[in-house]
């Protein structure tokens, strides 16, 4: 339950950043979503150093993996968990499970938006 309650207000936190920055960064002048592409890379370097710190440093609780990593970047970006599970494909060697992973959610995740919007517009 301890860790759950770390999860919500880890995620609280980050949701609420996200938001404030996409607020900030992306204007209606701009064709890029620059606020959420300071998101994505950012999470995915908070991620990283979260869980890098966490296997460098023995003895470190898993409360602060909870807390930072699954709960702020999981509430911040979801991005940033994709970066680290392709990371993980890479340096284990599994190039072909790498590709897949990576194209398949690019793909199908731009494809499951294109069907979400047109099943709104039809039901």
């Amino acid at each position: 339950m301890k860790q759950a309650l770390l999860v919500f207000f880890g995620g609280g936190f980050g949701s609420v950043l996200r938001y404030l920055i996409g607020r900030w960064f992306n204007g209606a002048g701009s064709t890029i979503p620059y606020g959420t592409f300071i998101v994505n890379v950012l999470g995915s370097l908070i991620i990283g150093f979260v869980i890098g710190s966490f296997v460098k440093v023995a003895g470190t609780s898993n409360n602060y993996v909870f807390l930072l990593a699954t709960g702020f970047c999981g509430g911040f970006t979801t991005f940033s968990a994709f970066a680290y599970e392709n990371h993980l494909l890479l340096r284990n060697g599994d190039y072909f499970s790498f590709l897949i992973y990576t194209i398949g959610t690019i793909i199908l995740g731009l494809l499951a938006v294109f069907i979400g919007f047109y099943f709104s517009k039809v039901f």
